[in-house]
């Protein structure tokens, strides 16, 4: 699932990104803008493996770490969380300590997110 947490307008590139994960074989749920509590719900509906959120607005260490906290206390523990997006790189560990398990600056490569989505999606599946 592809969502842009908040009204954040800017969907050029997540839509790219979108159809690349398309053209990789993967299905994708793209749900456009949405507030935290609808991504997550979002995501349960739906039991997604992989939650992609594209953020440029500048309030990823408020919305973000929100998101994870409500997957975890509503029982999708195992979905993989990745962040997209204008995230300073001072910011990516406390990201990753809030429950994101990568983030992506602009300008990285699409086929490198999609390998990692893959061997990650592949390595849980492993573990079941």
């Amino acid at each position: 699932m592809v969502a842009k947490p908040g009204f954040d307008s800017h969907w050029r590139g997540t839509l790219v990104f979108v159809k690349a994960l398309m053209e990789a074989g993967m299905e994708v749920i793209y749900t456009g803008n949405q507030f935290p509590d609808e991504i997550v719900e979002s995501v349960l509906q739906e039991d997604v493996d992989v939650l992609c959120l594209s953020i440029l607005s500048g309030s990823h260490l408020r919305i973000i770490p929100k998101i994870a906290q409500m997957l975890r206390e509503k029982g999708a523990k195992d979905t993989l969380i990745i962040v997209g997006g204008t995230i300073p790189k001072q910011d990516i560990p406390e990201l990753k300590k809030a429950g994101v398990d990568e983030a992506f600056m602009p300008g990285t490569p699409l086929h490198e997110i999609v390998e990692y989505i893959k061997n990650e999606v592949e390595k849980r599946k492993d573990k079941v």
